[in-house]
């Protein structure tokens, strides 16, 4: 902090190359978004780009298109793993292992050139960038099924090699890429893409190393960095120090019930230094949830929710690493935020969207006014793959990606049908959809009444409903999350709506599916769902009478919600004034002498942590890592299995756990878990 702060700050010179290496990559993702063939890449924008210092920084990424929260992105270990560089070399990898956390999921594949000064054999920078591949093989369509057990279940690997060398491409490597996909074609249109942007930036780069000069555009890929570096620690010093802890969990119960998985968050303000310690949370599952950081200080993965209240407190901000320098990282080898090698991974969205969650919880205690309540903490992809009638071609693709609402704020209602974290994505045109796979798109609208009630209205989720036009169909959806716990609502803000998914058959049957991990459809069935609405901000009492007639007459509430939630009355289809007054007086006198908690969690989650408790699950994880990464979770389920009933939730285990109600303390959790672990070793070793 010293050497940095006797740096110049900013300066012409900086400001300049920000701009002209904000137009480098804005060129690079629009080269790829435009010249990409599936609608991943075309539509929903699922693609990255980036310049990177030779350090595996990055110094510059496009601030308005692709999937841009992820300046963390860790490139050093993936530039390491090449040994030598030529001009014209372009390298790829899809392996989170072998790229040390830069891929977090095999359908991110990477690829990326290095870029010369005239006459240096070493790079003066890195043009990067990465495409989300329809499908990389694995056991389903499209590569990821959340009840994946490990990576190999996912799909092809491929470590860092090279597919142009000096200019040539790699023929034999190609051809395996095409291999190991179910849409060869689609993939190498995308892969082709990535080629060609990244060519196109090794030349524009090239013009300003011209026009600039080599040692000039090295003191200004350091000078940006430091420059985004110090607006960030200067956020940072507005936020009061101290130690803010808050949880979250992730639901699971979408192959069979488990106990739901705890991301629990020390966060640490020092100054202008942040720490996020993530030494609570459970440990790694055999599910595909884990995200494979390797415990990387400012990893794109951990720091979204933190870029986003940067990017919300100085919208200026220069967009690159400078920004997650400050930010430490405390994650447990062998913990669901940075498991073991080869811990499957494919749906590890719906781990990174429930991180800011639990950032933004903890952060809200430092800063109360300057926080939302929950969103929809849901981003969870669609994907069909389905026989053409005529033809019998399997088309394989994205449906829609579902967001649930952003949550309401101290300065307003909440966005509907979009959540902060994942402000990235965009939807499909239903028209592109219906021409790509046999499927017709008969919902596709705003959820009425989905958002929580508050002085700032949450966010409404989304109502999509999809008709099978094809004899058979597959359907996955990764990322399905709050259908058990809702978001939480703050300052006296209820919390927003869970998601559902329900299934309407052709013979007329209807079956509620809870979480969606692989659902096999006939011709003429019909899948509903209705992503999560944000959660609302403040007392409803308070939100103006104007706001929910508004509400009202767009569709948004109906009239017993704006009764029930915000105390406000409808008689013959207009407003009672006089009505809504009586009504809302007497709601405030019950209020009176009662303290507002800081959060709403909602029933369910309520209810569960007044039976597992926090500290119950601290005493249970501290039993838990006594043990091998790869016994723990098992370990963990069988516990809950044997311990609800004595905590109350549930039924007991009567053999091993007590009757139900008998009193549960932490120290009582760990010789429970020893107990586990002799009945295992007792029946493989009789």
């Amino acid at each position: 902090m010293t050497e940095l702060a006797t740096r110049p700050a900013g300066g012409v010179l900086v400001e300049v190359l920000r701009n002209q290496f904000m137009g480098v990559v804005r060129e690079l993702g629009q080269t790829i978004r435009n010249a990409g063939h599936t609608v991943f890449v075309k539509e929903t924008s699922d693609f990255g780009a980036y310049l990177v210092s030779p350090g595996g920084e990055v110094f510059m990424t496009p601030d308005d298109m692709g999937i841009f929260i992820t300046i963390g992105t860790p490139f050093a270990t993936a530039i390491e793993a090449i040994e030598d560089y030529r001009d014209g070399d372009i390298c790829v990898t899809n392996d989170p292992e072998t790229s040390g956390g830069m891929v977090t999921h095999l359908p991110d594949v990477f690829m990326w050139t290095p870029i010369f000064a005239p006459g240096s054999d070493r790079p003066l920078c890195f043009a990067f960038c990465f495409i989300h591949a329809t499908d990389i093989g694995g056991l389903v369509p499209g590569s990821v099924s959340p009840g994946a057990t490990d990576m190999f279940q996912e799909g092809f690997i491929l470590p860092p090699s090279k597919l142009v060398a000096h200019g040539v491409l790699n023929t034999e490597l190609a051809a395996i890429l095409r291999a190991n996909t179910r849409v060869p074609n689609l993939n190498w249109g995308d892969f082709r893409a990535e080629i060609s942007a990244l060519g196109l930036s090794r030349r524009r780069m090239g013009e300003l190393v011209a026009r600039y000069g080599a040692e000039t555009i090295a003191v200004g890929i350091e000078g940006v960095l430091d420059y985004a570096e110090r607006q960030a620690r200067s956020i940072i010093e507005g936020i009061p120090d101290g130690t803010y802890s808050f949880a979250d969990y992730l639901e699971a119960d979408f192959a069979e019930p488990r106990p739901p998985i705890r991301i629990a968050l020390d966060l640490t303000v020092r100054g202008s230094d942040l720490v996020l310690d993530f030494s609570r949370t459970d440990p790694q599952v055999p599910l595909a949830l884990n995200l494979a950081t390797y415990g990387k200080a400012g990893h794109n993965m951990l720091v979204p929710g933190l870029v986003n209240y940067f990017r919300s407190r100085m919208p200026d901000i220069t967009y690159n690493s400078g920004m997650v320098r400050p930010v430490d990282v405390v994650a447990p080898r062998g913990s669901l935020l940075n498991p073991e090698p080869r811990a499957p991974v494919g749906a590890r969205q719906a781990t990174m969207f429930r991180v800011p969650d639990v950032i933004l919880g903890a952060l809200s205690q430092a800063v109360p006014d300057q926080v939302p309540a929950c969103g929809g903490g849901q981003g969870a992809v669609m994907l069909v793959a389905a026989p053409e009638f005529d033809t019998g071609t399997e088309r394989v693709s994205i449906l829609q990606p579902l967001i649930g609402g952003s949550g309401g704020g101290p300065v307003g209602d909440g966005i509907d049908g979009v959540d902060f974290v994942a402000g990235f994505y965009r939807n499909i045109p239903t028209e592109v959809l219906e021409s790509d796979v046999p499927v017709l798109v008969e919902r596709y609208e705003l959820r009425e009444s989905g958002g929580g009630a508050g002085r700032a209205r949450g966010g409404l989720g989304l109502a999509f409903s999809v008709r099978v036009l094809a004899p058979r169909a597959t359907l996955t959806c990764r990322g399905m999350e709050r259908t058990r716990f809702q978001p939480w609502g703050r300052s006296g803000g209820q919390p927003g709506q869970p998601g559902t998914a329900t299934l309407h058959t052709a013979g007329g049957t209807v079956r509620e599916l809870g979480k969606i991990d692989v659902l096999e459809v006939g011709p003429g069935d019909v899948l509903e769902v209705r992503t999560p609405g944000g959660a609302g901000f403040g007392d409803p009492l308070e939100r103006s009478v104007e706001a929910v007639v508004a509400d009202v007459a767009d569709g948004f509430v109906d009239v017993e919600t704006a009764k029930d939630r915000y105390g406000v009355v409808f008689t013959g289809g207009r407003v009672d004034r006089a009505g809504t007054a009586s009504l809302r007086a007497r709601r405030r006198s019950r209020q009176v002498g009662r303290p507002r908690p800081p959060f709403d969690l909602g029933p369910e989650r309520t209810r569960f942590e007044s039976c597992w408790t926090p500290e119950l699950q601290d005493a249970l994880n501290a039993a838990l890592w006594r043990h091998p990464a790869g016994l723990r979770s098992l370990l963990r389920d069988l516990a809950h299995r044997r311990l609800d009933g004595r905590v109350g939730l549930g039924t007991p285990d009567v053999g091993h756990a007590g009757r139900r109600g008998t009193p549960l303390a932490p120290a009582d959790v760990g010789p429970v878990v020893d107990a586990i672990v002799d009945d295992l070793r007792t029946r493989l070793y009789r």
